[in-house]
C-alpha cells in the first residue's frame, strides 16, 4: 500500500532497512511461504525495518518472534494489525488488551474452545467433513478451496455459534476484504477495508447478541454476552468486540491453512500413501503441516524506548509478527521447507506464543486432523488438475485462490 509508506526514522540504522511489503511480498502470489523466506538473507540482521504500511520492524528468527510475543510489557497488543491507523477506535477485545486486563476476557472463551469442548463436538465436526467430501467424491474432481476449505470450518463455527449458515458467504466476503486487501488500492481513511469490515460485523452481530443477553444458551456467543468480568456483567460493547473477534477467527484462519496443506499433499504422492495406509500418523502430519504452512501476520506495538537485538526501538514503533518465519527458520528446524511427519522436534509460532496464544488452537487442530482422516479414507490418491497453476493470495491471513483437484474413480 504505497499510500502508507513512510521515511526511515532517525533511530533506525540504514543497515536495518529492507524494502518489503508484508501484504504483498515479491513472488507471494506464486509461493507465499518461499516469498517470505527471501526477506531473510545470510547477512540480514535478526530484526529489520520496512517503511511500508506505516513503517514497522520485522523479526526474522523464530526465537526473536517468540521473545516478542512472550513480553507484552515491552511489546503490547494494543494494535495487532498494520498499519496502526487501521484500527481506528474500534478495538477487538481481548486481542487489544494485555495482561492482567485481558485474562478475565480470555477466560470467557475457555468453556467453548477447551480440549473437552472440542472432543464433545467432534462427532458433529466429523459429520460436516464427511458430508462435504461425499458430495464431491463420485465426480472425481473438485475445487478444494471452494468445495471444502471455504465451507467446512465456516459451517463448524456457525454451528458452534448458532448462527444462520446461509449468512456464511456474506461474512466470508467481508473477511476477505479485511484480511487480503488489494495491495495497489489506496483506501484512504478506510485503511485496508478493516474499519469498514468491523462496522459490518458489528452491525450483523449487535441484534444477535442483544437477543441472547440474559438467556441460558451455552453457545460461544451466549457465554460471552452473559459472562462476567471480575464479578460484574461484561460491558455490552466489550461483548460485541469479543463476538466480532471470534467470528473473524472462526471464518478465516483454518479455511486458508487447509488450502496450503492440501496443495502440498496433492503434490506429495508418497505422503498420501503413508497417511492413507497408516492413519495413526495423521496427528503427527497435522503438527508438521501446521509448522510448515502458517498463514497469519499480526503486529505488536513497542510500549517503551528500549534496545532489542542490537536495535534501538522507540515507544510507538510497530513490529510485524510474520508467523511463517517462525516455523521456516533453519535455526529452529532443520530443512524447514520439507514436510516430515517423523520430525523429532519442531519449533513454530503458528498459534502464537505467550499470553495471547490462540485460544482456538485445539479446535483448529481437530478440524485439520478430521479433514485428513476423512479425506484420506475416501480419496487416498489425488493430484492437481492438469495444466493448473495454483495462485496464492498474500495478506494478513494468506490463502490459496483456487485448488482444482482430480482423482481416479
Amino acid at each position: 500500500m504505497a499510500s502508507n509508506a513512510v521515511a526511515r526514522p532517525d533511530h533506525v540504522q540504514p543497515s536495518s532497512v529492507v524494502e518489503f511489503d508484508i501484504y504483498a511480498p515479491p513472488g507471494g502470489k506464486d509461493d507465499f511461504h518461499r516469498a517470505w523466506q527471501k526477506v531473510r538473507q545470510a547477512d540480514t540482521p535478526d530484526l529489520v525495518w520496512s517503511g511500508q504500511n506505516g513503517g514497522h520492524w520485522i523479526p526474522l528468527r523464530n526465537a526473536v518472534i517468540r521473545e516478542i510475543l512472550a513480553d507484552p510489557a515491552r511489546f503490547g497488543n494494543t494494535a495487532s494489525i498494520l498499519p496502526k491507523t487501521a484500527y481506528g477506535e474500534q478495538g477487538l477485545i481481548p486481542v487489544t488488551l494485555d495482561p492482567p486486563e485481558h485474562g478475565p476476557y480470555r477466560e470467557l472463551l475457555r468453556a467453548s474452545l477447551s480440549p473437552r469442548a472440542v472432543r464433545d463436538s467432534e462427532d458433529a465436526i466429523r459429520a460436516i467433513s464427511v458430508g462435504l467430501i461425499e458430495a464431491v467424491k463420485s465426480q472425481r474432481h473438485c475445487d478444494f478451496v471452494a468445495d471444502y476449505a471455504t465451507l467446512f470450518p465456516v459451517r463448524v463455527f456457525m454451528k458452534i455459534a448458532l448462527l444462520d449458515p446461509d449468512d456464511a458467504i456474506m461474512l466470508r466476503g467481508w473477511t476477505d476484504h479485511m484480511l487480503r486487501p488489494d495491495p495497489d488500492a489506496d483506501w484512504g481513511d478506510d485503511v485496508s477495508g478493516w474499519r469498514r469490515g468491523i462496522r459490518l460485523f458489528r452491525a450483523y452481530l449487535e441484534p444477535i447478541i442483544k437477543a441472547r443477553r440474559g438467556g441460558t444458551g451455552d453457545d460461544i456467543l451466549s457465554r460471552i454476552v452473559n459472562g462476567t468480568i471480575e464479578g460484574d456483567p461484561i460491558p455490552p460493547d466489550d461483548a460485541l468486540q469479543m463476538s466480532v473477534l471470534v467470528l473473524l477467527a472462526g471464518l478465516d484462519t483454518v479455511v486458508n491453512f487447509l488450502g496450503f496443506a492440501m496443495e502440498h499433499l496433492a503434490q506429495s504422492p508418497r505422503l498420501q500413501t503413508t497417511l492413507a495406509s497408516d492413519p495413526a500418523i495423521i496427528p503427527r502430519a497435522v503438527e508438521e503441516l501446521v509448522r510448515r504452512f502458517p498463514v497469519v501476520t499480526m503486529a505488536r506495538e513497542v510500549m517503551e524506548d528500549c534496545e532489542f537485538r542490537g536495535s534501538v526501538l522507540k515507544r510507538g514503533d510497530m513490529i510485524a509478527i510474520p508467523t511463517p518465519l517462525g516455523g521456516l527458520d533453519p535455526m529452529a528446524n532443520a530443512c524447514p521447507m520439507d514436510v516430515d511427519p517423523g520430525r523429532r522436534a519442531r519449533e513454530h509460532v503458528t498459534f502464537g506464543n505467550g499470553p495471547h496464544r490462540c485460544p482456538g488452537a485445539f479446535l483448529a487442530r481437530a478440524e485439520i486432523r478430521i479433514t485428513l482422516e476423512e479425506w484420506m479414507s475416501r480419496i487416498p490418491n489425488f493430484g492437481l488438475a492438469p495444466g493448473i497453476k495454483v495462485r496464492h493470495v498474500p495478506g494478513g491471513v494468506a490463502g490459496v485462490e483456487s485448488l482444482p483437484l482430480v482423482w481416479p474413480g
